[in-house]
């Protein structure tokens, strides 16, 4: 897909695990004006490969991925077995990318997943974190020359910190890309999680720059675009003035249920029509991007 800044949702904001009896969901991200849709890298038997790139190519949506890590596939482990097992996986995700006919695969590539993986932070000691970081860098090189020979980007995304301590914040992001040095790893942005660790959410995407490969429209509160507090005309403007041409995806976990209690860190399927908030969003953000050239 040519056209700049394909704007795109999330498949599992509509279902988890997304498999063929969801593709008839294409049309509708389609008919809410997205360009793009982001598949959760499947694990085996969730999709037919074939079958899914023509599923998307009928609904005229491009495909980007999402990684999945968890401690098994762990570049980051001081396990020789789980750090050999993550570099496997991001290279399988490469094939996988491939075959789907998508050009990136973003996510927190580096592992060392905290609180969804049900394993509580630790302070490390100095040593132990220049292991940890220089692990993933060496994991990343790996992964990073099968992408370039795929033609295919690795996306390296920062976390907040409580779902990582590897990277958090874009400079964290662009200091292990930067070592690893290869066309075939860039940074990853998430505005929900840039909005609780970085400083100037502009500042940080305008720091970033080139190597900004994709990127995650999200409210402060996962809702839709344009119903929180994030400062979308300045991001607009920031992605303009590093000239960022690549994906940008919504990815809403939204809150309908204001009780006291009621679980919010794990995904929930929609219980209602929300495609008109979706259309929205998407509507109100290509806005912002269109006027981000003319402003300031």
């Amino acid at each position: 897909m040519t056209i700049k800044n394909p704007i795109g949702v999330i498949s599992m904001f509509y279902a988890r695990p997304f498999t063929r009896e969801h593709f008839a969901t294409f049309a509708r991200m389609k008919a809410a004006g997205a360009d793009v849709v982001e598949l959760l890298v499947p694990e085996p038997g969730e999709l037919d490969l074939a079958e899914t790139r023509r599923a998307a190519d009928e609904a005229g949506l491009a495909i980007v991925l999402a990684a999945r890590v968890n401690l098994t596939r762990d570049l980051a482990s001081e396990s020789p077995e789980a750090h050999r097992a993550g570099i496997a996986y991001l290279e399988s995700c490469v094939d996988i990318a491939s075959k789907l006919g998508a050009r990136i695969v973003g996510g927190p590539l580096y592992g060392a997943p905290l609180v969804f993986a049900g394993r509580a932070p630790s302070p490390v000691d100095s040593d132990e974190r220049r292991r940890r970081i220089d692990a993933v860098v060496s994991g990343l090189e790996k992964a990073a020359a099968r992408a370039v020979d795929s033609g295919v980007v690795l996306g390296l995304e920062a976390l907040n910190r409580f779902e990582t301590d590897i990277a958090n914040t874009a400079g964290h992001a662009i200091e292990i890309v930067d070592r690893v040095g290869s066309p075939g790893l860039g940074v990853m942005l998430d505005t929900f999680h840039m909005n609780m660790e970085e400083f100037d959410l502009p500042g940080a995407i305008r720091k970033t720059g080139r190597r900004l490969v994709h990127f995650q429209a999200n409210e402060n509160n996962r809702g839709f675009v344009g119903s929180g507090h994030i400062d979308w005309p300045g991001i607009a403007r920031a992605l303009h003035d590093i000239a960022y041409e690549g994906p940008i995806v919504l990815e809403p976990f939204r809150r309908d249920d204001e009780r006291a209690g009621v679980t919010l860190a794990q995904w929930r399927p929609p219980t209602r029509d929300e495609d008109p908030e979706l259309a929205a969003s998407i509507a109100y953000l290509k806005a912002a991007l269109a006027f981000a050239g003319r402003i300031g």
